[in-house]
């Protein structure tokens, strides 16, 4: 923490700031305990996450768990990027417990990357936590680097999927899955 107020000091001043003055004083303290938070993920495991709530199944029916709210920082830029996150899966033998699905979005969110890479990483964890026949995620995210500099522009939504397994092979599976997100 001490390293990450140091870094933020040395920003605040490097922009032309008065560390010391009353509005800043506890600043680089306060951003050093955000950014932690906000990079948490670094410091996560899957297995923790998912610890015991991973359950013996006969459904083979696809598992869809939509509007997950994400938040992640661009690795580019360090800006937030914000959005939610679609996670399908059909189960080979195994469910995993709901909230989880949900949690192992945090854990790779709460990285630094690009959205891509994001999707790529929750669909692949998912698959190989469950032994699903098929996994599919989809992120629709709004970027702040796109919004607030750059371009500027405020409407911009960023699509990204990825899809494995029998939503990359069967099309109807994946068509199931698109049309279930509407």
């Amino acid at each position: 923490m001490q390293e990450l107020e140091q870094a933020y000091t040395s920003i605040l001043q490097a922009i032309g700031e008065d560390p010391d003055r009353e509005g800043l004083a506890k600043t680089p303290e306060r951003a050093a305990r955000a950014f932690q938070f906000l990079t948490q993920g670094y410091r996560q495991s899957v297995d923790e996450i998912v610890g015991g709530a991973l359950f013996t199944s006969s459904s083979d029916e696809m598992v869809i768990v939509k509007n997950i709210e994400m938040y992640s920082m661009c690795e580019h830029h360090l800006l937030p990027f914000i959005g939610k996150c679609h996670v399908a899966y059909v189960p080979n033998g195994k469910v995993l417990g709901l909230s989880k699905v949900a949690r192992l979005v945090d854990v790779f969110a709460r990285r630094l990357q690009i959205q891509e890479h994001l999707t790529e990483q929750i669909a692949n964890c998912i698959l190989q936590t469950t032994d699903a026949k098929g996994v599919g995620v989809i992120i629709e995210a709004q970027h702040m680097c796109m919004m607030m500099r750059g371009v500027e522009k405020q409407n911009s939504v960023m699509a990204t999927s990825c899809m494995l397994g029998a939503m990359r092979t069967r099309s109807s599976t994946r068509a199931e899955f698109l049309s279930l997100l509407r």
